[in-house]
């Protein structure tokens, strides 16, 4: 994928860098990585996310048509998405908000996309491997970041921005997986950690 197609992908993310990072959150996401690992033991975890999305878009497809669940459940969709997003940038380190029903601390954009069907919904578990896959190995290097970026927290509540972009490219990367792996756009989420200009038009 070119740099003008990444750069145009229906999918976006961001949100402001904090000017400072408290030292309570730190703990706070120790506790919360320490229960997402014994729910991940016990039940799956993160795969039930990425399964999940898949399964839910083919539910809701069957059920109404491809064009209709784009139109009906679209924003309902996206807002799922984007509450997962905005935890998955807590847990990064990028935020020090939580979303919930009041505000979302991040920006998600999609611009719905496609005619998909039960089937095409749930082959994405498949044809979405090779991104999820480069995901992972990403996320190695971003585990050290965190790090990293933690023990900066806690010595100066802040830490330094190009770490900090660095956690942001890897959430933009699941962002635009989880909205190919909702049916929600058409094109194949690009192998790169920009997402281009916020397009004019939202299903947010």
């Amino acid at each position: 994928m070119s740099n003008l197609e990444a750069a145009s992908y229906p999918v976006t993310f961001d949100l402001e860098r904090p000017a400072k990072m408290g030292r309570a959150q730190v703990l706070l996401r120790i506790l919360l990585l320490v229960f997402v690992s014994w729910i991940a033991g016990s039940s799956g975890g993160l795969g039930l996310v990425y399964l999940g999305f898949p399964v839910a878009a083919a539910i809701l497809v069957s059920r109404k048509g491809g064009d209709r669940y784009l139109m009906e459940d679209g924003d309902r969709v996206t807002a799922w998405i984007a509450f997962t997003v905005g935890v998955l940038a807590y847990v990064a380190l990028l935020t020090d908000e939580l979303p919930s029903s009041g505000r979302q601390p991040v920006r998600i954009t999609i611009l719905k996309s496609g005619s998909p069907t039960a089937s095409t919904a749930l082959l994405r578990i498949v044809t979405a491997i090779p991104s999820a896959l480069v995901l992972v190995v990403i996320g190695f290097v971003g585990w050290i970041v965190w790090l990293i970026a933690a023990i900066s927290i806690l010595l100066n509540e802040r830490y330094p921005e190009n770490l900090w972009n660095f956690q942001r490219g890897v959430v933009r990367w699941q962002a635009r997986l989880l909205g190919y792996l909702a049916s929600m756009v058409e094109p194949y989420p690009p192998f790169t950690f920009d997402t281009g200009p916020t397009p004019r038009s939202s299903g947010s």
